[in-house]
């Protein structure tokens, strides 16, 4: 007998072998698999709410900019940043400024961005731009803005604006969601 066995003393190897090392790498793999698209859904629902909060605010700071100096201010899409363009498609920014025409002729107020990715964020047939008067209203027919990723009907957002001024966000109806889902 050594002395190890008489002293009682058993030295046993501490770890995990290779067979457990791989079983936990697939659990993981496994388990990462069935939660990366509810986080892919999540992440798309949350950017198409940022979306939709910012064009709330700037559209809220425009009809308070229109009360408060006492001028026309409009909002409109652009692609370049310093032209509105003649479109209904938001997604690439917006422009805010005051002018008598439809082209912000000193430079807008505010420059909103636009969104990478799948986000569409498509206006109302025939409104290309918002107006808001001194009196707060909005010159015009009701525009609405819908918030929508291609190819996907789940959780279109929208924000209307009322010719009287007001504004609200909510979800899109279902013949808002085909549209902005199959656009052009």
């Amino acid at each position: 007998m050594t002395l190890r066995q008489l002293v009682g003393f058993h030295c046993r190897q501490q770890g995990t072998t290779l067979i457990e090392q791989i079983m936990v790498l697939a659990i993981v793999g496994i388990l990462t698999g069935m939660a990366v698209p509810s986080l892919r859904k999540l992440l798309t629902q949350n950017q198409q709410q940022i979306a939709q909060s910012d064009v709330i605010a700037t559209l809220q700071y425009a009809r308070e900019t229109a009360l408060t100096t006492g001028k026309r201010t409009l909002l409109c899409p652009t692609r370049d940043g310093a032209h509105c363009s003649n479109e209904l498609h938001w997604e690439n920014g917006w422009l805010l400024f005051q002018n008598g025409d439809n082209q912000p002729e000193h430079g807008p107020l505010r420059v909103g961005r636009g969104y990478s990715g799948n986000l569409t964020v498509q206006g109302t047939a025939g409104r290309h731009l918002v107006r808001f008067l001194p009196d707060g209203s909005a010159r015009g027919s009701n525009i609405t803005l819908l918030f929508c990723q291609r190819g996907s009907t789940d959780h279109v957002l929208s924000v209307i604006v009322s010719s009287s001024g007001r504004i609200r966000s909510g979800r899109a109806n279902a013949e808002q969601t085909e549209s902005c889902v199959h656009q052009d």
